[in-house]
């Protein structure tokens, strides 16, 4: 692994600023949730309606995540929707959150996030994940090779390969060597000369040790999806921070982790909204994925005890309530885990309820209108 160079960027540029009084960064990870009755035209309009949001508010990023074969998931292609939302903002940070590396060619995702930092440069991040983002048979189907069987042991070589083809350093003799991935890091100029953009930063997301000890050991921001595997943010922040070896990156671990949270004008209403949420992931576990139910089917859905005992597990780690209690929630998680950054999901079913939720935490944070 001595092969992968660190991202050429200053670490201030991973770190960002608190806004208003919140305690770290705080930024937004949309999945582009299409609920029952809603298309998917009208949740990829809330993406960036939400974007634009978070980006008058001082929210640091906008991460939007690969998943497939999800009918309540309008976010398959992160690159098409971060092209799309990088034209209609301006200063916001854009990333993935994440591209599921396994799924591609490495060639294809430089081209691709070559392609956005030219289109919004010192913009974009490339956050990476391991798993498929999907069941088995969908992942053959996005494949259509035999990397299917590819294990976690075959990540850091597709890494690397991604790595090499992003700075276009690969050595002499290597069977890439002539190929590079344009738009890259050396461009044309006008003048005839050339200039070497700063290209995306590598995130790697993770909600297991894995990914958490590579990072470290890479030397590379570390993304946690505390949202889904809470019970193993702590240890695998810890792994990360004890593997760390400085890089050109970052001279000391950052951690961001991804936390549910939804807040609303009444207890009652952010629990309605959550419940929504947590109803479309129980179908999604059950292998019955389908749109985002309403909240008063949620209300009036009649869960056996399993399933019951399955929602309130779920619903424990959303930080929901008030904009005041989402604050305390946030504040008390930031204090507990010593995260960097906080990434906040909101999985409800309409966009309205979504786009009032982060106004609402940033109305809690004292994050000032742009």
């Amino acid at each position: 692994m001595d092969e992968i160079r660190g991202d050429e960027i200053q670490g201030d540029e991973i770190r960002g600023t608190a806004r208003g009084t919140a305690p770290v960064p705080l930024s937004v990870l949309d999945l582009v949730t299409v609920g029952q009755g809603r298309t998917a035209s009208q949740a990829l309009r809330t993406g960036v309606e939400i974007a634009q949001l978070a980006e008058r508010r001082g929210f640091h990023r906008y991460w939007v995540a690969e998943h497939h074969s999800m009918p309540g998931v309008a976010s398959s292609s992160p690159a098409v929707i971060l092209a799309h939302t990088a034209a209609r903002t301006e200063r916001i940070r854009l990333g993935s959150g994440g591209v599921m590396l396994p799924n591609h060619a490495p060639l294809v995702i430089a081209e691709q996030f070559g392609t956005l930092e030219a289109m919004a440069p010192g913009r974009i991040d490339l956050g990476l994940g391991r798993a498929p983002g999907t069941d088995g048979a969908t992942a053959a189907a996005l494949r259509r090779t035999d990397r299917l069987n590819e294990g976690a042991d075959d990540f850091p070589q597709q890494l690397m390969e991604l790595t090499r083809f992003l700075d276009d350093d690969f050595p002499d003799g290597h069977p890439y060597a002539r190929i590079h991935a344009v738009p890259g890091p050396v461009q044309a100029t006008a003048e005839g000369g050339v200039q070497s953009p700063a290209r995306p930063p590598i995130w790697l997301l993770g909600s297991s040790g894995f990914s958490a000890r590579l990072a470290g050991v890479l030397g590379l921001p570390f993304a946690f999806a505390h949202h889904f595997s809470a019970q193993n943010t702590v240890p695998a922040l810890e792994l990360y921070r004890d593997s760390f070896k400085p890089s050109t990156v970052l001279d000391a671990p950052y951690a961001l982790i991804g936390v549910a949270a939804l807040a609303a004008d009444d207890e009652r209403e952010a629990r309605r909204e959550v419940l929504s949420g947590a109803l479309s992931m129980l179908r999604l576990r059950s292998g019955r994925p389908g749109l985002v139910p309403t909240p008063e089917e949620a209300e009036a859905y009649a869960f056996s005890p399993m399933e019951r005992e399955f929602v309130d597990s779920w619903l424990v780690n959303i930080v929901h309530g008030t904009a005041d209690e989402v604050r305390s929630g946030l504040d008390d998680l930031a204090k507990r885990t010593g995260a960097d950054e906080l990434m906040i999901t909101a999985n409800a079913h309409g966009g309205e309820a979504r786009l009032r939720s982060y106004g609402l935490i940033a109305d809690a944070y004292g994050m000032p209108e742009a």
